[in-house]
Order: C-alpha cells, then sequence, then structure tokens
C-alpha cells in the first residue's frame, strides 16, 4: 500500500502517525488493516443487524484500547490471536453480505461466538492500556458517517468520539475527538440529538470546560455552544451544570474561550431562569469586567457576545439594579466610543434598552455625557465612514433618550441636532437620508415649538417639500404630517407661503394624490395653517385649485368643509361660489 492510500475497498485513509506505527511494528500493522477494514465492511450489512451492531460496537472498543509499548512476546500473542477472530468475523461478514449462510440459528451462534470473542479481546487489551500510555498513532480512526447516514451509524460514531474523550494520557486525541464532533454537528443537526441522548458526553464536555490544557477548554466550549443553539436541548445542559464552569472561563480562560462561554451564555440566558444562575455565579461581574477592561478594542466579537448576554441579565430587574451599581452605564458610554463599528452598535443597543421606558436612567445617561457620545457619532468626521445600521442605532437611541421630555429636547437643539438632521438630508446616501428625515418627522411630533423654530430655521421646510413627492406613500404622508406640524408656527408659516411652487404643490398634491395616500388630511390642516398667513391666503385663493377643494367639501370632508368657510369669510367671500354650513 502506498503512503496516503486507502486500503480494502470501504478501510479509510491512514494518518501519517498511523503509517509511521505500522511501519515500525508489521504485527500491529496487519492488525490495523483487518480491524479497520472490518469495521467499515459492517455498515453495509443488512442482515442480523443487532448483531452486527454489537461486533462493531466491540470493533471500536478494541480500536480505541489498542496500545503498543514495544513488541514484546504478550502483545505480538494477543494480536495474532486478535488478527485470527477478525479473520474468523470477516468470514461470517461476507456471507451475511451475499446471504450465504445456510440457517438462521447457525449464523446466530456463529455472530454470537465471534462476539463473545471480540469481548475477551477487548479485555485483554484494556489491561495492557492500563499498564502504560495511549500512543495515539496506533488508534484506528472510525470514518465519518456521510451526510444523512442512519442513526445507529451516528451514535456508533459519536460513541467512538466518547472513547476518545476518556483517554486520559494524550489531551491531542481529547482535542481531536472534540474537534471531530463538532465538525459532524455543525454540518448534521441530527447529531446534536444523538449527543444529548448519549448523556455522558454533555457532562463529560462540561467537565472539560475546567481542562487545564487550553485547547480540550477550547473545543468542549466551541461544541457546546452548539448543543445551546438549540432550545430543546438547553434543559440537558443546564441540569449538567454548564452555567458555573462557563462564568469560570470567562473570568480564567482564553480569549477564544471566554468568547465562545459568552455565546453559549447569549443563549442560555435567553430564559429568565438562567439569568439567575448566572448572576449567582458571579456572571454579571466577570461580563462587566470583559466590556470594561479592554483598551484596544480588539476583542470586538467578545465584547459584542458579552453586552448581549448582560442585556439579557437585565431583563431581570434586581440583575439589572446591581449593573447600575456596578456602573454599567459609564461602561456602555465608553463602548459607544469603540473604534470597532459592531461594538458600537451592540453597546447602543444594550443602552437603549437598559433606559427604556425609566425617564430615572435617561436623565443618568444624559448627565453622564450619553448626549454627548452619541452625537459624536453623528459628526461628519466620524458618520462619514459609518454604516447606515449604526447611525440608525444612534439616531434611534437619541430619539429614545431626548424625544420624551421638553428638556431633552432643549438639550439635543443645545447639541446641534437640528442642524446635523438637515446635513444628512441633503448630503447622504438615500437610506441614510430617510433615516434622517424620520428622526426629524419624531422630533416634529413633539410638544416642542423651539424644535419647530429651529428645524424652520435651519431649512428643513424645503427638504419637508421633497419628500411630498416620495414614491412611497407612507414618506409621503409623514412628510404632509410633518409640514402640517411645521407650519403650525407663525415664522414657519410666512416662510412656507413666501415660495409661489410651495403653495402650488400643495394644492396640486390634494388633487391628484387625494385617492391614493392618507397625506390628505394633513395636506387640509397645512392650508388651513397658511390661510393665517396673508400672502398663504392670497397664494390660496389664486392657485386655481379652489375648485379642488369645494369638491372635497361637497363631498362631506370635514377639514374641506372648515377650510372654505375660513376662505369664505371676508373678502374672499366673493371669490367662492357658495357659503357652506356644516
Amino acid at each position: 500500500m502506498g503512503e496516503g492510500e486507502g486500503g480494502a475497498e470501504g478501510t479509510p485513509r491512514q494518518s501519517l502517525q498511523e503509517q509511521s506505527c505500522q511501519e515500525s511494528n508489521p504485527t500491529c500493522k496487519r492488525a490495523i488493516e483487518l480491524v479497520s477494514s472490518l469495521a467499515s465492511l459492517s455498515r453495509s450489512i443488512k442482515v442480523f443487524t443487532v448483531k452486527w451492531q454489537l461486533i462493531r460496537s466491540k470493533l471500536v472498543e478494541i480500536s480505541s484500547a489498542l496500545v503498543v509499548s514495544d513488541e514484546g512476546d504478550e502483545l505480538s500473542g494477543m494480536v495474532q490471536e486478535m488478527m485470527v477472530t477478525v479473520g474468523e468475523c470477516r468470514g461470517l461478514a461476507e456471507k451475511c453480505m451475499a446471504c450465504s449462510y445456510g440457517g438462521k440459528l447457525l449464523m446466530q451462534s456463529n455472530l454470537d461466538m465471534v462476539l463473545t470473542k471480540l469481548h475477551c479481546h477487548v479485555k485483554n487489551l484494556s489491561g495492557m492500556r492500563k499498564a502504560g500510555p495511549f500512543p495515539h498513532g496506533y488508534a484506528i480512526v472510525v470514518s465519518k458517517p456521510r451526510f444523512g447516514a442512519c442513526k445507529e451509524d451516528m451514535r456508533f460514531y459519536v460513541k467512538d468520539l466518547l472513547t476518545r474523550m476518556k483517554i486520559e494520557e494524550d489531551p491531542e486525541i481529547k482535542r481531536q475527538a472534540l474537534v471531530s464532533l463538532h465538525e459532524v454537528a455543525s454540518e448534521d443537526e441530527r447529531f446534536v440529538k444523538v449527543v444529548t441522548e448519549v448523556g455522558e458526553i454533555i457532562h463529560l464536555l462540561v467537565s472539560f470546560l475546567d481542562s487545564l490544557e487550553i485547547e480540550v477548554q477550547e473545543e468542549a466550549a466551541r461544541m457546546l455552544s452548539v448543543v445551546a443553539g438549540f432550545e430543546s436541548c438547553r434543559d440537558v445542559v443546564i441540569s449538567a451544570g454548564i452555567v458555573a464552569p462557563l462564568v469560570r472561563v470567562l473570568e480564567w480562560g482564553g480569549d477564544v474561550g471566554k468568547e465562545l462561554s459568552a455565546r453559549s451564555l447569549l443563549k442560555l440566558t435567553a430564559n429568565s431562569e438562567n439569568a439567575w444562575r448566572v448572576a449567582a455565579h458571579g456572571g454579571v461581574t466577570a461580563l462587566l469586567r470583559i466590556c470594561s477592561s479592554s483598551t484596544d478594542f480588539s476583542k470586538a466579537e467578545l465584547i459584542c457576545s458579552a453586552c448581549g448576554v448582560l442585556q439579557n441579565l437585565a431583563g431581570v430587574l434586581e440583575i439589572k439594579r446591581f449593573m447600575l451599581e456596578e456602573g454599567v452605564i459609564s461602561v456602555l458610554l465608553r463602548l459607544a466610543g469603540a473604534k470597532d463599528e459592531t461594538v458600537q452598535i451592540s453597546s447602543i443597543e444594550f443602552l437603549q434598552d437598559f433606559v427604556s421606558g425609566d425617564e430615572f436612567l435617561r436623565r443618568m445617561v444624559v448627565e453622564e455625557g450619553g448626549l454627548h457620545a452619541l452625537m459624536r457619532l453623528l459628526n461628519p468626521l466620524s458618520s462619514s465612514s459609518s454604516s447606515s445600521k449604526a447611525l440608525e442605532v444612534a439616531f434611534r437611541a437619541i430619539e429614545d433618550l431626548c424625544f420624551s421630555s421638553e428638556t431633552g429636547v432643549k438639550m439635543l437643539l443645545k447639541h446641534g441636532f437640528v442642524e446635523v438632521l438637515v446635513r444628512f438630508l441633503r448630503d447622504r446616501e438615500a437610506s441614510v437620508q430617510e433615516l434622517a428625515f424620520k428622526a426629524a418627522f419624531k422630533l416634529t411630533k413633539t410638544s416642542s415649538d423651539d424644535a419647530k423654530r429651529a428645524l424652520g430655521d435651519a431649512g428643513f421646510m424645503p427638504e419637508i417639500v421633497r419628500f411630498l413627492g416620495a414614491k412611497s406613500h407612507r414618506v409621503g404622508e409623514m412628510a404632509a404630517d410633518a409640514l402640517s406640524s411645521m407650519v403650525s408656527i407663525p415664522r414657519n408659516r410666512k416662510r412656507f407661503a413666501q415660495d409661489e411652487q410651495n403653495m402650488e404643490l400643495l394644492m396640486h398634491l390634494l388633487e391628484t394624490e387625494a385617492d391614493h395616500w392618507g397625506g390628505r388630511k394633513f395636506l387640509l390642516s397645512a392650508l388651513m395653517s397658511l390661510t393665517s398667513c396673508g400672502s398663504g391666503r392670497k397664494k390660496i385663493a389664486n392657485s386655481g385649485y379652489l375648485r379642488t377643494i369645494e369638491k372635497l367639501a361637497e363631498d362631506e370632508v370635514s377639514d374641506a368643509k372648515r377650510l372654505v368657510r375660513k376662505l369664505s369669510t371676508n373678502k374672499f367671500r366673493s371669490m367662492l361660489s357658495g357659503i357652506w354650513q356644516s
């Protein structure tokens, strides 16, 4: 057999370590070839399946217990006896595959006999294994089942990996078994169910989280993160006591282990009962330490996962209070200034969720510099490279912090928020313009007349006019609503009415779009406000669209009737066809 090539049909490829072993020990080489080939062959047998499953299980035990310390007489004799049994077993396998075994009872008896012999070999090899170390180069590597394999083959493979994980003498064998387990579980989620059914594996994985071998610890954390991703499996890992070891990894593990542990906790703490478990084992302090200890934000994924876990934990009021005492707000504000955008987004989303619905916490965030930190993200120098997602998060956090109170709005105006909005409306791509427009719209719906005056002074109304003609009916309706709010301020009415094209557009939209979108009532409200301005009333009267308003009034549109009544007073009475009564 050439180096790196497979052996007999169905025999797995051999590792370089296995080949090295075989070249130095031909007796061991022959045994490995026979057992490996037979283990593979047994998968194809369709008769006496229970018997062959038991035989295959014994072959796996042999593969995991096979040890050669030196070429002594005891070992040579044992391997030779095993080769005879394997040869007998192969003969039975070939007969079963060809269905040429004669009587069933005779074949069952023969299979029982060979199973007993294999069991004896397992005991003998196990005894030798206890006498010395396990050189992993001699172990048979069971082939990974193909995708879509039957459940029994999957259990066979998983149990083989379990056997390898138990080998105390060689951490590398453990690590390789863990890597293989993660690989199959990632490729086929059915393996996750098999792992949870073989209950001993979960407990073993949890115990590996406390391993002094850092690579073993990390691979165990990686696999447990996959299992924790399945809601149906979370009770299993919780019952195995996973929380405390995960917290210990957060405190003392390497960066990779910490990140993987945080990912697992993020999935587990979706359940508030598990949140209590994490807090009880000191998880809050460990997570806050992770978020506050980095100075260069080089551990972005770890910090984001830690923020996510803390956000889940904050859903429990008592834990939230503890976080507050531990300075979570200052930690999050510091993270909001990170160079990494994912850290910015995670920390701001957590901060927004943390203060939601609590005016006291909103004031605390503002007092600790939260508004300044968020406005810094909207600065032209920093925002030019920011994604629309980052800007959306910043805008939304500012809205939650400040739009609910007059004091908050005044602070925003002082920080130049209105000028930022208008600049985004004029200078950025469409997605960012829409974000700014929605923020400006919400600002016009606050009770602050100062905000509406500031928006008018900054040039917001020409932008409203542009959005009135948006393809999206929803955006057009929002623009009409914002305009109605803006022209309720005398200074804005006068500014808007001075532009004759503005008045023409409003009247045109009232005529052409009234049946297609929900902005008509806002357009009529804006026109009503504009009649309080002399130039506005003139432009409406001279627009050539009066008949449109009259027709709406005839159709019993109450806002149109009110507008007609107002236009029908005094010197405008003669311009209209009648006086409308309510």
